[in-house]
């Protein structure tokens, strides 16, 4: 017999996203200063990699250094927003460019880029 996902108790326990190396500062800017999340320190052996992780809530993102990066321009993370037009104005407000998209019936979502170029999906549910 197959298990079903609810069977298995599926969650998701963090999302990884490439960085370039050195990036690090400019990515605390971006993550905590402009989303508002907060860094989670590293075990040390990983620490020694560079990269960074973020939390805020249920979601935790980790920023991982790579050689040869290139920014995630399709793939993303879809990250649930309870206040979507505030989170909206504190990015535009803090200089980062949003793209509005009604395409995705029940949602409210809009796009934005990480300090690094990688796509990221804000999404709410439609009251």
């Amino acid at each position: 017999m197959i298990e079903t996902t609810s069977e298995l108790g599926y969650g998701l326990h963090h999302v990884q996203l490439s960085i370039p190396a050195g990036s690090e500062d400019a990515c605390r800017d971006f993550f905590i200063g402009k989303l508002g999340m907060t860094e989670v320190r590293k075990p040390p052996i990983l620490a020694a990699r560079g990269g960074l992780w973020v939390r805020a809530d249920n979601l935790e993102i980790h920023l991982g250094v790579e050689k040869d990066f290139r920014p995630a321009r399709k793939a993303h993370p879809g990250i649930l927003v309870a206040d979507i037009d505030r989170l909206a104005d504190r990015l535009t407000a803090n200089g980062v460019p949003i793209t509005w998209d009604d395409a995705f019936p029940g949602h409210r979502r809009f796009y934005a880029d990480d300090n690094v170029g990688n796509r990221l999906e804000f999404l709410s549910p439609e009251q």
